[in-house]
């Protein structure tokens, strides 16, 4: 025996109709693929910014770097004295002037550190010695080749400044001026994409003057420039293991001091 099918209720059919004529319904389509594929542009966007930016605060860097070594190795050719040009530390201040002046769409002065020093040589001899360096800048950093008399006498493996294989040596009686610039650079988007990191550049150029090398930096009054000890950064751990040690804490998980 047959028996009928229950009538489809009226509100079931209104919504069969309504989803039939939305399968075919394209309207908004282009503002839908628009919303779904905004943040993927956006994204790349910004990630481009960001990286055009780092590259040219990177390129001022080292154009910061090349202009303080060109200048401080022409120290003393403005003099008009026939005498061997003495550097005061006025000279130096003037240089450190003008690398906080170019530096001043990036901040150098408080985000960065400039380290200028003095490659020299042990009397006559044929052995490399920082005769004096000077500082300028708030960044927690020091040369990575050691502090003011550093010498190849007492220290072997200091065989010059620069990359290991490359190092830089100064010729007997002369000097190079040699500059250090540390840069903390700060991301536009924070720490999205490429986050703060430490951009480093280095130059060097020979002195091009007859210097009077003897009294290194010579005081006429002005501030001495000196570099004071680097500050010893804060302990972000919550614990005081000795440095050198990793161990995992319940509040810091795996970390090394």
């Amino acid at each position: 025996m047959l028996t009928s099918l229950a009538p489809v209720p009226a509100r079931l059919r209104q919504f069969a109709r309504r989803l039939k004529r939305l399968r075919g319904d394209n309207r908004g389509l282009a503002l839908i693929e628009f919303a779904i594929s905004l943040p993927i542009f956006l994204g790349l966007g910004m990630f481009g910014i960001e990286l055009a930016n780092y590259a040219v605060t990177s390129m001022n860097v080292s154009q910061i770097s090349l202009t303080v070594a060109d200048n401080a190795a022409r120290m003393g050719q403005t003099s008009s004295s026939s005498t061997t040009k003495t550097i005061y530390r006025s000279d130096v201040n003037s240089i450190f002037a003008g690398a906080a002046k170019q530096g001043e769409n990036i901040d150098l002065t408080a985000h960065g550190r400039v380290v200028l020093s003095s490659l020299e040589t042990v009397g006559a001899r044929d052995k490399q010695l920082i005769r004096w360096q000077r500082c300028t800048g708030s960044g927690a950093y020091a040369s990575r080749y050691g502090p003011e008399l550093t010498s190849e006498v007492s220290n072997p493996s200091f065989v010059g400044m620069g990359p290991t294989g490359r190092q830089i040596r100064a010729p007997v009686g002369d000097a190079v001026m040699y500059v250090e610039v540390f840069y903390e650079y700060q991301g536009l988007f924070g720490d999205m994409f490429l986050g703060n990191r430490l951009i480093r550049h280095e130059a060097a150029f020979p002195i091009r003057d007859d210097r009077n090398l003897t009294p290194g930096v010579a005081d006429d009054g002005a501030p001495d420039p000196v570099c004071a000890p680097v500050p010893t950064p804060p302990n972000p751990y919550r614990d005081n293991a000795a440095a050198g040690v990793c161990h995992t804490t319940a509040f810091d998980g795996y970390h090394c001091h």
